[in-house]
């Protein structure tokens, strides 16, 4: 059904919302909202702690406004009981004329400032005796353009009403396991009367996602051939010589990797496997191990990684430990005449080893006789992007790696495509990271750490949860901290890295900064990815609580890659029970798959497994709170669809009807 078809939807409207995705009243009802304003209960401000957003209700005493400052502002002093507080809305010049003396509900996020009090900032309000919109529960959607949350709202519900929602899940299934009708899911999402129907609804549809996703896995993996078409020749003689050259011995882990590998190349069918391991486990040694199978049979290998820092740093290590073999490094910089050369080298024969960036994908790039791929930091690919490599062999075996640790129950089910290898320990020679929540009374000290540290010449990493500040003042922006550390830190070196630059100017940036150049590197999450820089001893995460604890256990791994002990600063703007029980287990606890239980359990599905681990076919849903154990329901309902008690022809045709929406995960 066309969007224009839906009263409040005009043209305009319909561009605003295409700049959303949204192209179809279908796709309009998977607009999901990002959160809900909970207006059924007025919550005293003295029981409000920092950053709680709540509905209270006060009375404004007086009104200011202020035109001529930076932040041109309105402050209302207000006061509740015998309780003084402010309310303060920023480059909002219209709230001084809409606001006077008088009874009020106020919607906002309340900041104890140290020493000055309680505050509102940027406060929703309504008259005391007019509150018919400040009550129930409001969903608040992404906006785009000129959209407002009262045209979206209103759009969502008529498309809901009018559209017919039909689930794919079997009717006798549907009943065996007491599932409401999909149509009063979405009706109880977008709608709700309560948040026990946010939660029921958010699960419900879930549901019926991962068992489309589920299902779709196991019709794609049932076609798939997987007969060894290459002969490996290394013998377990020629595996131990090659581990001898490493400076370290393997640990149980890594040497039972190896043992799947080889047991793998040897058998007759080729190898899809995930190598999965925390941060500083020794993934990368494996890798070499198993490109070392591959060339020592006669075969040529390919490592793929997501940037060129991460490309050059691995082939560094392959030209160190391969120095028998012909390496070469394929990356977007790489210059038109070496790109001839290389192109060449690969057809003929003459290269053993290629390592590069998304540049080995393109379509004149192609080999004699590749056999073995790795692709480092999978999560950055698809599984399109992995065959089109290991397409350009025959019978290719393929090792994918992964350093973001992935429970692994949902690692059988979210790899459903892969045989998985997990590496639980960690060399003798890595020191765990001190971490330490820090309280902003100590920020001049930290301060002064990181400036006594550069001296020494040990660096630190700056990061930031966004590139430009918000209008609450709340967060803060990677930009705003470069230019507060210029000035509290004269002499030290600081460089600036965020997404939004050019991937050649943050590859310039990242490759001075391991090369000393920089002192200190002030940057969002782009550098979580792999990079090892040995003198690097500090990690500054600020306003840590908007991290997923596995996001912050990352960041954390940037540090304590050499022989130097290191240390891990949080810096929270959050004194919410939650925020502290959060922290508190990335503080007390330095294993990654710990970690990553935690974060199942606080976060929910659809919060951790979002874009990052399973594609955007599941990015609708990313906003959705829903129990972990809804997956497990999925997959047993998916198990149960394929035991041979209901047609496969049937789900074969549902998953291609869905092949559209789902080939995004599948396939990308």
């Amino acid at each position: 059904m066309q969007l224009t078809s839906i009263k409040f939807i005009s043209e305009k409207r319909e561009k605003d919302l295409n700049k959303l995705n949204i192209y179809t009243a279908e796709e309009l009802i998977r607009h999901f909202p990002r959160d809900y304003l909970d207006l059924t209960h007025v919550t005293p401000l003295k029981n409000a702690y920092h950053n709680d957003v709540i509905l209270t209700a006060c009375e404004v005493l007086n009104v200011e406004q202020n035109r001529y400052s930076k932040r041109p502002f309105v402050k209302a002093l207000c006061q509740q009981g015998g309780y003084i507080f402010t309310a303060i809305w920023f480059n909002q010049p219209y709230v001084a004329q809409k606001l006077e003396p008088g009874e009020y509900l106020f919607y906002g996020r309340v900041q104890n400032k140290y020493g000055m009090g309680c505050q509102m900032v940027n406060p929703s309000f309504e008259k005391a005796e007019k509150s018919s919109r400040l009550q129930g529960i409001i969903p608040v959607y992404p906006l785009a353009g000129s959209l407002t949350q009262g045209v979206v709202r209103m759009a969502v519900r008529q498309a809901v009403q009018k559209l017919p929602v039909a689930s794919y899940i079997p009717q006798s299934l549907q009943k065996k396991y007491d599932l409401m009708p999909l149509k009063e899911a979405y009706i109880k999402v977008h709608a709700p009367q309560s948040q026990e129907d946010i939660k029921t609804g958010s699960a419900r549809i879930a549901l019926e996602e991962y068992f489309l996703l589920l299902s779709a896995f196991k019709v794609i993996k049932g076609d798939r051939d997987d007969a060894r078409l290459n002969a490996y020749s290394v013998t377990r003689a020629d595996l131990a010589s090659f581990i001898s050259r490493f400076p370290f011995e393997f640990t149980a882990g890594q040497k039972q990797a190896v043992e799947d590998i080889f047991s793998n190349v040897h058998s007759p069918r080729k190898m899809n496997r995930l190598l999965q391991g925390d941060v500083g486990s020794g993934k990368t040694a494996v890798a070499l191990a198993g490109i070392y199978m591959a060339v020592r049979s006669g075969y040529q290998a390919a490592m793929l990684a997501p940037t060129e820092v991460l490309a050059r740093q691995n082939a560094a290590l392959l030209i160190r430990y391969f120095p028998e073999y012909s390496v070469r490094t394929l990356t977007g910089s790489t210059s038109a005449a070496e790109k001839r050369e290389i192109k060449k080298g690969l057809t003929g024969g003459n290269i053993d080893i290629i390592c590069g960036t998304h540049a080995l994908l393109e379509d004149d790039v192609a080999f004699e006789k590749l056999a073995f791929v790795v692709c480092d930091e999978q999560h950055r690919f698809g599984v399109a992007q992995r065959s089109s490599l290991s397409g350009k062999g025959e019978g290719c075996d393929v090792l994918v790696m992964s350093a973001t640790p992935i429970p692994r129950t949902l690692s059988l089910i979210f790899y459903g495509d892969l045989d998985v290898t997990t590496i639980r320990d960690k060399p003798k020679s890595r020191q765990p990271v001190s971490t330490s929540i820090i309280p902003e009374r100590r920020y001049e000290d930290m301060y002064r750490y990181v400036a006594e540290q550069a001296r020494q010449g040990l660096q630190t990493y700056f990061v930031c949860p966004k590139i430009e500040g918000d209008e609450e003042g709340t967060v803060m922006s990677v930009t705003e901290l470069y230019e507060e550390l210029s000035g509290k830190m004269p002499g030290v070196r600081l460089a600036l890295l965020h997404g939004k630059m050019r991937d050649k100017q943050k590859n310039e940036v990242m490759t001075a900064f391991k090369n000393k150049e920089y002192d200190c590197l002030v940057s969002t999450t782009v550098i979580e990815v792999g990079v090892d820089v040995p003198d690097a001893t500090t990690m500054i995460i600020y306003n840590a609580e908007r991290f997923g604890l596995s996001q912050l256990h990352q960041l954390r791994g940037r540090v304590g890659r050499g022989d130097k002990k290191s240390y891990c600063f949080l810096l929270t703007g959050s004194d919410t029970d939650e925020a502290r029980a959060r922290l508190n287990v990335i503080k007390n606890s330095t294993d990654g798959f710990e970690i990553a239980e935690a974060d199942l359990k606080i976060r929910s599905g659809g919060d951790f497994m979002g874009t990052r681990q399973s594609g955007r076919m599941l990015s609708d849903i990313k906003n959705l709170r829903f129990p972990v154990e809804t997956i497990f329901t999925a997959k047993a309902i998916s198990d149960e669809a394929f035991s041979g008690a209901f047609d496969i022809k049937l789900l074969s045709r549902i998953a291609a009807e869905k092949y559209e929406s789902l080939k995004d995960i599948i396939l990308n």
